[in-house]
């Protein structure tokens, strides 16, 4: 019978160094009065050996473990993948490693319970402190600190990041509204975050503005995935008078939209407009003349949130509980004038 593989312990590393488990734990914690030729020939065997320290005992002796924790509802989706870039850059500055926890499906597992336990699960001696990103949850019970990225409560009790959501959408419609545009279709987000409210609410309120009536015919409800572009855009196009520009929630669901406007022969922008959120990498080459959207400058949000944990981390105070990421139009090939 084969015999399982037995974990290597901090005893057996001192062993084959020749020195003290005081000495491998010095080492480990990169003290600075170990002798170098020591330093290397511990690390050496380390290496050799296959040792990796507990990060709950470290966390035991030290009360810290230069950890961060990252909780993401999916990595199948560009937003969060984009707000690990920005917490990746922001670690390396900092010295902390990253722990990221992903729930899988976020539209079977995003739910606040979920999410909590998850927090708790990190934070309770593997990490620091932990980076939410687009919780559900508004209430963390945690003893470290918890910083929400993009929260479905513009105030959660715990400090947040986001972005400046209904004036970016309400840039978005002006623009096409210059355009000439005046039939315009919206498909929103997932309806229990607080920036797709807040997209909604600009959507709206540049129609309020330009004196045009709100079409609930022209106003749908999505998920900000392709998916549900896709098939919003299905209805969208389908109606008898359809819109001749769709403002979506995010650049994801625009794709969606696209996808459906190509399937019936539609082209963009000749046929349709198109403006999206968010400026995701793919934004700039998924169609012909790149996408026209809202830079809402995700990585930052990713960085900034990861600087607001380090303080909290570190016992300093925060300027402000929530801070709003400006957001920009960016201009590309989706959209026509009608003039």
């Amino acid at each position: 019978m084969r015999q399982a593989k037995r974990t290597v312990t901090i005893q057996d590393v001192a062993q084959a160094a020749g020195v003290s488990v005081s000495t491998v734990s010095r080492v480990l914690n990169d003290k600075d009065d170990v002798a170098q030729t020591t330093y290397e020939r511990v690390q050496t065997v380390i290496a050799d050996l296959g040792y990796a320290s507990s990060l709950a005992a470290k966390s035991m002796r030290s009360r810290q473990t230069n950890v961060i924790g990252l909780i993401m509802p999916d990595l199948e989706e560009s937003f969060p993948l984009e707000v690990m870039k920005g917490v990746n850059q922001a670690i390396t500055e900092y010295n902390y490693d990253l722990i990221v926890y992903t729930n899988g499906d976020i539209s079977r597992n995003s739910t606040a319970d979920k999410e909590r336990q998850y927090v708790s699960l990190l934070n309770n001696n593997l990490t620091d402190g932990v980076i939410i990103v687009t919780p559900a949850a508004t209430t963390f019970a945690t003893s470290s600190p918890v910083v929400a990225v993009d929260p479905n409560n513009e105030t959660p009790d715990c400090p947040a990041v986001i972005a400046t959501n209904r004036d970016g959408a309400l840039s978005a419609m002006n623009h096409l509204l210059q355009l000439g545009h005046r039939r315009i279709g919206y498909i929103g987000g997932r309806p229990d975050l607080q920036s797709a409210i807040r997209r909604q609410q600009g959507y709206c309120d540049g129609l309020s503005q330009a004196g045009i009536p709100v079409d609930p015919a022209l106003m749908l409800v999505g998920d900000f995935t392709m998916e549900s572009g896709y098939r919003c855009g299905q209805r969208l196009l389908g109606l008898a008078e359809r819109p001749t520009a769709v403002f979506a929630a995010n650049d994801q669901t625009a794709f969606g939209i696209a996808k459906a406007a190509q399937e019936i022969g539609l082209s963009i922008p000749d046929d349709l407009s198109l403006v999206g959120f968010d400026d995701i990498p793919e934004a700039t080459y998924y169609l012909p003349g790149g996408l026209t959207t809202i830079d809402q400058s995700i990585r930052q949000m990713g960085l900034v949130a990861t600087e607001m944990l380090v303080k909290l981390i570190r016992g300093e105070s925060l300027e402000t509980m929530t801070t709003k990421i400006p957001t920009r139009l960016i201009i590309r090939g989706s959209c026509r004038s009608l003039r």
